[in-house]
């Protein structure tokens, strides 16, 4: 039989338990709401976005078909050839490369700010255009020129290092070949000569127009701005013929145009004045002044007169006037367009155009035969340590510069071909190059 006094503590303990389940029976509840909750909101989703799982459901086999057909492009990916220590090799390359041309780049314009700051307080040149339109145009033009000889510095400094301390002679005792050694400074060339052939024929020429008209304004560098007596073929047995012309004004005095037919002139047009139209949204569009057209048929005559008249003659004032440097300041594109339309014409001053053209082309490609050099010469150790490598370098640099201006020069005056005379010093150097890699440690 249960004692009174342990009534009251059951009780107590029934109550407790009670309050227990309640609670239970609370969080589940609440927990199912919530299930249900989200039930709802995923089925409102469903309704709403069901165009969503459709295009999924579409995709899925297509984009599952690209990846088999694109498989191949892994052989293209840069990972597939370059490991951890081709990576730190590119790294040092191209940083060792950026480094050098601001070194370099940094000095030559503390020497230039030196030699011109007269000039530019005697014509009261403004800061803005000293900072953006000279020294802006200034750095990639000759960053772009002394490439070769950056590269030439940074593959023989850091490479110098490298066999200093020991770590190319830990990577050819490891089995790595020096062909294969020459992979990750192959890699490095691919991206320094595609910028370098991008810079020059499509960046530089643009700013080189703001430079040399900078120059023309604040530094008294006489630019040709006129010329005489010019006669040029404008098109097929049409021979135009200008007394005078002023490229500043865009105007040429005592013009002429004939046109010939089988050998037979068939129509004589003069003028006093022909004004280049610079705000014409097509090219050659010109107008004439005082003009006077004589058509010959035979042995009919036929003239006609009048005060202005606009007509299109297939010439720019860029075909009439010639300035130093002119070359420079077209792209590739137009370089080309231009050399094939002077060639036409029969115009004999255009081989400075060929050889610009085609020496864009071949400095692109000194990156790999200078590194290769560059990379033969320093991998070996020694103890008199890089500064006989740097020496050599900067010769050989300095050679391959001069002998490019060289061989221009023969272009022009020596009637040498404009593509091999661009191309004589990657001959030359490429000699060099193969003589150094065969003698190159293994």
């Amino acid at each position: 039989m249960e004692s009174w006094h342990h009534r009251p503590i059951r009780q107590k303990n029934i109550k407790k338990g009670y309050s227990y389940t309640t609670k239970k029976n609370k969080m589940e509840y609440s927990k199912i709401k919530q299930c249900r909750k989200l039930l709802r909101i995923s089925r409102s989703l469903r309704q709403h976005f069901a165009w969503l799982f459709v295009c999924t459901a579409w995709l899925q086999p297509k984009l599952a078909w690209a990846q088999r057909e694109l498989s191949f492009l892994r052989i293209i990916s840069p990972n597939r050839y370059l490991k951890i220590l081709d990576w730190y090799i590119i790294k040092k390359f191209i940083g060792t490369y950026i480094y050098s041309i601001l070194l370099i780049i940094s000095i030559s314009i503390v020497f230039d700010i030196n030699e011109n700051l007269a000039k530019f307080s005697q014509y009261h040149a403004p800061l803005k255009a000293i900072v953006f339109d000279y020294y802006a145009n200034f750095v990639p033009y000759f960053a772009n020129l002394f490439s070769p000889l950056f590269v030439f510095i940074a593959v023989i400094f850091f490479t110098s290092k490298l066999a200093g301390n020991s770590e190319i002679i830990s990577m050819l005792a490891s089995g790595v070949s020096f062909k294969r050694l020459m992979r990750p400074y192959m890699f490095s060339c691919i991206l320094i000569s595609c910028l370098s052939f991008y810079l020059s024929a499509y960046v530089i020429p643009h700013g080189t127009v703001i430079r040399q008209n900078f120059e023309t304004m604040y530094k008294n560098k006489k630019k040709n701005t006129a010329a005489d007596n010019v006669m040029l073929q404008v098109g097929k047995g049409v021979i135009a013929y200008i007394q005078h012309y002023d490229n500043n004004m865009k105007k040429g005095f005592g013009f002429s145009l004939d046109k010939f037919e089988n050998k037979k002139l068939i129509s004589h047009m003069t003028a006093m004045e022909a004004q280049y139209d610079t705000i014409s949204d097509s090219k050659y569009h010109w107008t004439v002044s005082n003009w006077k057209i004589r058509e010959l048929k035979g042995l009919r005559e036929h003239i006609t007169s009048g005060m202005t008249k606009d007509t299109v003659i297939i010439m720019e004032p860029t075909d009439l006037v010639y300035s130093k440097g002119q070359q420079e300041t077209f792209t590739s594109p137009e370089l080309k367009a231009y050399i094939s339309k002077q060639i036409d014409r029969g115009s004999s001053n255009v081989v400075q155009y060929q050889v610009e053209y085609h020496k864009r082309i071949a400095s692109s490609f000194a990156s790999f035969i200078l590194t290769t050099i560059g990379v033969s010469l320093s991998s070996r150790k020694r103890k008199s340590g890089m500064g006989l490598y740097l020496g050599i370098g900067l010769v050989l640099s300095f050679s391959y510069i001069m002998l490019q201006t060289v061989s221009s020069t023969f272009a022009i005056n020596a009637n040498t071909p404009p593509m091999l005379a661009a191309w004589i010093p990657n001959l030359i150097f490429t000699v060099v190059a193969y003589f150094c890699y065969r003698k190159a440690p293994n």
